[in-house]
């Protein structure tokens, strides 16, 4: 299981160069809270934005995983725990107030950075307070 990428992989990589062509920059694999021991694999931190590219296999995806017929009570177990953290991060970010988003890797990278793109520009958009009416009029006379 050490061979197993938890980063930097190819679906991971599709939607990273997707999102930066569209001039968002994030941080990568980092902890979106600082006691968090998990690490999202993009992070928007003004915007408060997490993604998570799952794999179908260790996430449990229920169109793709199929257990395994060697020690399967193991594997079971195994991806269960996996999921069981994922809901927990999920619920410990919502109550901080961040946005959880989460793409299997079956899923076409051009949908998922669209939908990021989306919710990243709409929460930096509705962060921006507008200029009070009396200073945009003394601006303009000016």
């Amino acid at each position: 299981m050490l061979g197993n990428r938890n980063r930097d992989t190819s679906p991971e990589l599709a939607l990273r160069k997707l999102v930066h062509a569209a001039g968002l920059r994030y941080r990568v694999a980092a902890k979106p809270l600082p006691k968090m021991r998990r690490t999202a694999d993009l992070v928007f931190r003004p915007t408060k934005v997490a993604v998570f590219v799952d794999g179908c296999y260790w996430h449990g995806c229920p169109d793709h995983f199929v257990l395994p017929k060697t020690n399967p009570d193991y594997w079971k177990a195994k991806i269960g725990r996996n999921m069981e953290r994922d809901r927990e991060t999920d619920a410990q970010l919502i109550a901080a107030g961040w946005l959880v988003l989460r793409f299997w890797e079956h899923e076409a990278a051009d949908q998922c950075a669209s939908a990021v793109c989306r919710e990243v520009v709409s929460r930096r958009q509705s962060s921006v307070k507008p200029k009070p009416a009396a200073e945009a009029t003394e601006a303009e006379l000016s």
